[in-house]
């Protein structure tokens, strides 16, 4: 089971956020003002193409008209820890709506493996890896309220696959510790979409593979369809985020551990230029949905399959189910059906849906089964109902032969 530690931040000063002259250096070669403890634009320390973009966008931005807002209503969305899911309409009613949604930016420490003792100071929105599943539908507005905590050791900002311009967002919402900022974008695409941290430079992967990522799903107004139009509904959603780690180890191969967030940065780099990682988890630790957090379901019960990695490709697949529809690009496009293994493209999220016929325990698991079996890739179904014995007949209990 996940489990959080918060020992007390250290307070952000320039004496623990610069921690020697590697620190200092990764400050300055990123460009992106990871370790800064007051407000100083992030623009000068983009790299310069990249800047002069956002600053031509921002630019832009005050010479256009303002967004015509008549029409829509606000809704406030209350945002809740993975897999579940917040409550939403599967059908819209009414007309567009502006999403109102609340993130902050926490750094926390966190339990990987408790087996091992594997740790990371994970960086996360709303203290959760992954950060909250948002939902919407085509043509509503999300209205997001980021928040970086004045304790925190680091800049952060937001990248919206689903959106359009400004490095998705990723331009306009900057914030250092003891900022907030409100972004505003539209949903113009249905479908489900990866959204990240993505400070600048060599920070973007070292935020991503710290855990700052999750996943929108945006929904067509009249809800999902088959291939023939017919409406398809979920009884439920398992929101399932799959993160990669690579963690630091010392000389003797243990995991090593840090004082605060941001320490481990020179380090963690030297791992992640392997390409390999140490764990392949889903939300946020070794077992997190095994077990005692096993996903619960009911025979009978249709479950929507939402799986975002925003770093690699992955391969779910239900064992001893299937995907009766999945989507692994557009909800404009029909779904396939029947599908035993389904693919997650790198820097995407999916949907994937089920109607659970028998009970049991389903695995659900990357079926890279080197990453299920020894990095962590796996999740459990516990299934309650009734069996049945058409689809499937122990007719012979195991027992020995003669020969």
């Amino acid at each position: 089971m996940t489990k959080f530690i918060n020992p007390g931040l250290t307070p952000t000063s320039r004496r623990n956020v610069l921690r020697g002259s590697v620190l200092a250096g990764a400050a300055a070669i990123t460009g992106a003002g990871a370790f800064a403890n007051q407000r100083r634009s992030p623009l000068p320390r983009m790299q310069p193409p990249v800047a002069r973009f956002i600053e031509a966008e921002a630019q832009a931005q005050v010479a256009a008209a303002p967004a015509d807002l008549s029409g829509y209503t606000r809704v406030k969305q209350e945002l809740v820890a993975p897999p579940f899911a917040p409550a939403h309409e599967q059908v819209a009613t009414g007309g567009p709506k502006i999403i109102e949604v609340f993130m902050e930016t926490t750094e926390r420490l966190m339990v990987v493996d408790e087996d091992t003792g594997a740790s990371i100071w994970a960086l996360t929105y709303n203290g959760s890896v992954p950060g909250p599943l948002i939902i919407c539908h085509e043509g509503d507005m999300v209205e997001l309220t980021l928040r970086n905590p004045v304790d925190s050791m680091m800049e952060h900002n937001i990248d919206f696959h689903a959106s359009t311009g400004a490095l998705g967002g990723g331009g306009l919402t900057h914030v250092y510790p003891g900022e907030e900022t409100v972004l505003r974008w539209k949903a113009t695409k249905p479908g489900c979409f990866t959204y990240h941290c993505a400070p600048g430079g060599a920070m973007i992967p070292y935020h991503v593979t710290h855990g700052m990522n999750g996943a929108v799903m945006v929904l067509p107004r009249d809800g999902l369809k088959d291939k023939d139009g017919n409406p398809l509904r979920y009884d439920s959603i398992a929101y399932i985020g799959e993160q990669d780690y690579y963690l630091p180890k010392d000389e003797f191969g243990d995991y090593r551990t840090y004082e605060v967030a941001g320490d481990d940065y020179s380090d963690s780099l030297d791992a992640m230029r392997t390409l390999t990682p140490t764990h392949c988890v889903f939300n946020g630790a070794v077992g997190a949905l095994t077990g005692e957090n096993a996903l619960k379901a009911n025979v009978g019960e249709t479950v929507l399959m939402i799986h975002n990695q925003a770093n690699r490709d992955s391969r779910p697949h239900l064992i001893g189910g299937h995907g009766n529809y999945v989507w692994e690009t557009s909800f404009s496009d029909p779904p396939l059906t029947g599908v035993e293994t389904w693919f997650v493209r790198g820097g995407t999220a999916m949907a994937a849906m089920y109607t659970f016929e028998q009970p049991g325990v389903y695995a659900y698991v990357n079926h890279n089964l080197i990453e299920a079996s020894l990095l962590g890739a796996a999740a459990h179904f516990v299934v309650q109902g009734a069996w049945d014995n058409a689809l499937m007949e122990q007719v012979v209990a195991p027992r020995s032969f003669e020969t």
